[in-house]
């Protein structure tokens, strides 16, 4: 008999929770109570980040506004379980630390910042609408450069590592994977995160706690309007030096960047990636929307036992309808030919011939070796393999009225089909 397939469950209430994890979290709530353990300070995560690495100049400082603005709002609003409170505070310093470490190394190396980045191709697609699938695709030619999860990370070199031999970086990698797969192996099953595969770019973007990940891991809504109104010039032209101290460490011709917070920022994207060719994925909003806001709901539960699914799905109907208005506003003004438009089910149906046209808008040659990498890696990435993603509109109380009337101009732009 075979091995029965993992199914997801919707309680998303009542968090799984290990027995030792649920332990800690008691004794976390006492030392709560006796006031050992507090709440997170912007002052003393950066103390410790400069103790930490040994360093001491954080170049400009303009990160900080938005850092204190994620830690307010985490302190007051995110009701995180003192494992959960951990696990950011970790977040935070290594975040601290990256930071401190490259301005190090562009003291040590300014000619990184004259690297060339190539072609770039940037999915900007909806969440569950075929960006992860696509991603692979492209980032399986060897010619094409993607930022891979354990260089999420740990972008840069760690102190004493031989130049070109990450395999401590990759083992901690591995490792946080089989934290994240102990803690909510449910998760896996709605969306994988594998610790040498291609990741989104948005983890990147946190380096300068200037992302969408707060608000899709964490109940943060004063961060979340604080973010949609700031320029966010900066975080991406950080983005941008980052991308060319990865090169510097592991040189390709072109970039692939993946993650739908850029559909929130196409004009900051077109400014800091003036060759930039975009794609825009589209799928039935009927079918993406549950299936996100239970990705969310599942998220937030690895941090927190208080998980509103309703609010999940209030704060996301919302965000969601934002970039897609946003995103049309932009390419209303933008020049049409630097986007491409890709339909999940001609992505499903011809995943090669996809990929082709995609190249062929952002003037790269597609040839036998990219192709055979591609087909490759669609046999590879087969549906449910981790177990299968259940989830049902009414326990977000959502309807498919609802949807339709947030999304039908959506649907009309882009000619997208009801799905069966």
């Amino acid at each position: 008999m075979g091995k029965k397939l993992l199914q997801t469950g919707n309680q998303y209430h009542k968090p799984y929770r290990p027995l030792p994890i649920a332990l800690f979290n008691r004794a976390g709530k006492v030392a709560e109570k006796l006031g050992m353990l507090g709440d997170l300070n912007t002052d003393q995560l950066m103390a410790n980040a400069r103790r930490k690495s040994g360093l001491d100049d954080y170049g400009d400082p303009w990160f900080r506004q938005p850092l204190s603005v994620l830690v307010d709002a985490i302190n007051q609003q995110a009701n995180l379980t003192p494992l959960g409170k951990l696990i950011q505070k970790n977040r935070l310093e290594a975040a601290l630390v990256v930071r401190l470490r490259v301005q190090q190394l562009l003291k040590e190396h300014p000619e990184i910042l004259d690297i060339n980045l190539g072609k770039m191709v940037i999915i900007a697609g909806l969440q569950r609408t075929g960006t992860t699938t696509l991603h692979r695709l492209l980032a399986a030619d060897p010619q094409m450069r993607a930022l891979l999860s354990w260089e999420a990370l740990n972008p840069l070199p760690l102190p004493n590592e031989k130049y070109g031999d990450p395999k401590k970086r990759i083992a901690m990698a591995r490792t946080a994977e089989k934290g994240l797969a102990y803690l909510a192996p449910e998760f896996f099953a709605i969306h994988p995160v594998e610790h040498d595969a291609p990741e989104e770019d948005v983890l990147l973007l946190d380096l300068s706690f200037m992302s969408q990940s707060p608000e899709a891991t964490l109940h943060v809504p004063s961060y979340a309007s604080w973010l949609e109104a700031q320029d966010h010039t900066p975080a991406y032209e950080y983005l941008r030096t980052l991308l060319k101290i990865l090169t510097w460490q592991r040189p390709a011709a072109n970039w692939v960047l993946k993650t739908p917070h850029h559909m929130e920022y196409l004009d900051v994207i077109l400014k800091v990636f003036p060759d930039a060719t975009i794609v825009q994925t589209h799928r039935d909003p009927q079918k993406t929307t549950g299936s996100f806001c239970s990705m969310v709901s599942h998220g937030r539960g690895v941090f927190s036992d208080q998980v509103d699914a309703r609010e999940v799905a209030q704060h996301w109907m919302r965000k969601v309808n934002r970039l897609m208005q946003l995103s049309i506003e932009v390419r209303e003004r933008a020049n049409n030919q630097r986007f491409v438009d890709v339909s999940y089910y001609d992505l499903l149906e011809d995943p090669i011939a996809q990929v082709a046209r995609i190249y062929k808008a952002a003037g790269l040659p597609f040839d036998q070796r990219a192709a055979e990498a591609a087909e490759a890696t669609s046999k590879r990435n087969v549906q449910n393999r981790y177990g299968k993603h259940v989830y049902h509109l009414k326990d977000f109380g959502l309807t498919r009225e609802d949807i339709e009337q947030q999304t039908a101009f959506y649907r009309r732009r882009y000619g997208i089909p009801y799905e069966k």
